[in-house]
C-alpha cells in the first residue's frame, strides 16, 4: 500500500533552533567565579565586583538584582549580613546572607559613589536616578563571561551548585 501521497516533502526551511543548545544553562564552576572576582578586583571595577558577588550570593534573577535598592543590602550604610528582596516574577521575598567578601564589595562601592537609602544601587548611566537595564547587566555578564573563557551559564544557579558539589 504504498502510495505517493503519503510521503512528505522535505521541509523548505531549517529550524531556528536547529544546532544549538537547548534546555537549562549549567552553572559556574568555582574556578570561574574566582577568575572573575581577581579580574574585576585587578581592574578596580567596584561597581561590576559588588554586582558580580550580590547575583552570585542572591541567586537572583538579572531583573532582580539591577532592580535592588540600597536599603536592600545597606539601610543603615553598611552592609547587612542577611538581606531580603522582593522577586519580580513571582513576587516573593527572597531572604539570603551575605558574604565577607560580598559586604565588602558592596561597601566599598557605596563609599566610592556616595548612594544613599533611597537611591538604586545600580542605577544608569544614561538616565539619572533610573536603575539599570537587564540589557546592559546581561552585556555585563557576557563580558564576564568571555572574560573567564564560559560562554553559557546562569549566574542563578550557581551558589547552589557549589553547595551540592560538597
Amino acid at each position: 500500500m504504498d502510495d505517493d501521497n503519503s510521503i512528505l516533502p522535505p521541509p523548505k526551511r531549517t529550524p531556528w533552533n536547529k544546532g544549538k543548545l537547548i534546555g537549562a544553562k549549567p552553572p559556574l564552576l568555582a574556578r570561574h567565579v574566582w577568575s572573575i572576582r581577581t579580574k574585576l578586583q585587578i581592574e578596580r571595577r567596584a561597581r561590576e565586583l559588588a554586582m558580580f558577588n550580590l547575583a552570585i550570593d542572591s541567586k537572583l534573577r538579572g531583573c532582580d538584582v539591577v532592580a535592588m535598592r540600597v536599603e536592600d543590602v545597606a539601610p543603615n550604610g553598611y552592609p547587612l549580613a542577611r538581606a531580603t528582596v522582593r522577586q519580580r516574577k513571582t513576587g516573593r521575598p527572597v531572604r539570603f546572607e551575605l558574604t565577607e567578601q560580598t559586604r565588602q564589595a558592596v561597601d566599598d562601592y557605596l563609599k566610592a559613589t556616595g548612594k544613599v537609602p533611597g537611591e538604586f544601587l545600580f542605577t544608569s548611566r544614561r538616565r539619572v536616578g533610573e536603575a539599570m537595564t537587564t540589557r546592559q547587566y546581561a552585556r555585563l555578564v557576557a563580558e564576564w563571561m568571555r572574560a573567564s573563557d564560559w560562554t553559557r551559564t546562569s549566574l542563578a544557579r550557581t551558589r547552589s551548585a557549589a553547595r551540592r558539589r560538597r
